[in-house]
């Protein structure tokens, strides 16, 4: 997937919308981010601004050090956290962070939400593991969630949320939506009796087909 600057502003933009609308956040809270192909430019959500308002324009421009190259906003408060995984994981270009209350249960009780469902398992990777807490917007979150992701699409932040990566921001919103649905079936099936986690074998099989196999050919 091909973006330009502009058409990277546009998507993060209504992906603020769609977060909005679907409950993984409440008020301004929650960030999204982009990365432009082939590039050091990284698109994201300004501090503080109402999701349904939001225009492409008001999307900041960064370079990974964290230097503003266009807009008129401050950037999201979470920019180091975004910036640090983009520059640790090449892979990576999409970064959603949401506070969807299942997820973020999970994220208090300090506990990892394992592979119990395959979409999870396809998306993830593994077990959704939980990153050590440290203020938002600090550095050291930054580390701790990067340490915590290792070569997984999610990662819990205690006391905090949810983050989710991708190969595009689209992919790393559905990694949010998958996760969150997740949280919700194992906390239902623990009460019903014993969760079954998938193998770790499975797990690895069944990502590498949803990376490498999954949905329609390339033309």
């Amino acid at each position: 997937m091909s973006l330009t600057i502009q058409e990277a502003r546009q998507q993060v933009a209504e992906l603020g919308k769609k977060m909005l609308a679907g409950g993984l956040v409440a008020g301004t809270w929650g960030n999204i981010s982009a990365r432009v192909p082939q590039s050091d430019v990284v698109v994201i959500t300004p501090s503080g601004m109402d999701y349904t308002k939001l225009r492409p324009s008001d999307i900041v421009v960064l370079d990974l050090t964290g230097k503003v190259l266009e807009g008129e906003h401050k950037p999201s408060s979470e920019a180091p956290l975004h910036l640090a995984i983009y520059r640790s994981r090449s892979d990576v270009a999409g970064v959603v962070h949401t506070h969807s209350e299942a997820a973020t249960a999970f994220a208090v009780v300090r506990e990892p939400i394992p592979p119990v469902v395959e979409d999870a398992a396809m998306l993830v990777g593994g077990a959704v593991a939980v990153a050590e807490y440290a203020l938002p917007g600090t550095e050291e979150l930054a580390k701790n969630v990067v340490t915590a992701l290792g070569n997984r699409y999610a990662v819990l932040m205690a006391n905090h949320g949810l983050v989710g990566v991708g190969r595009h921001v689209e992919e790393a919103f559905t990694v949010c939506q998958v996760v969150e649905k997740a949280a919700k079936i194992y906390a239902l099936a623990r009460n019903l009796g014993e969760p079954q986690i998938i193998p770790e074998q499975d797990v690895l099989t069944l990502s590498q087909v949803y990376r490498h196999s999954y949905g329609q050919p390339k033309k």
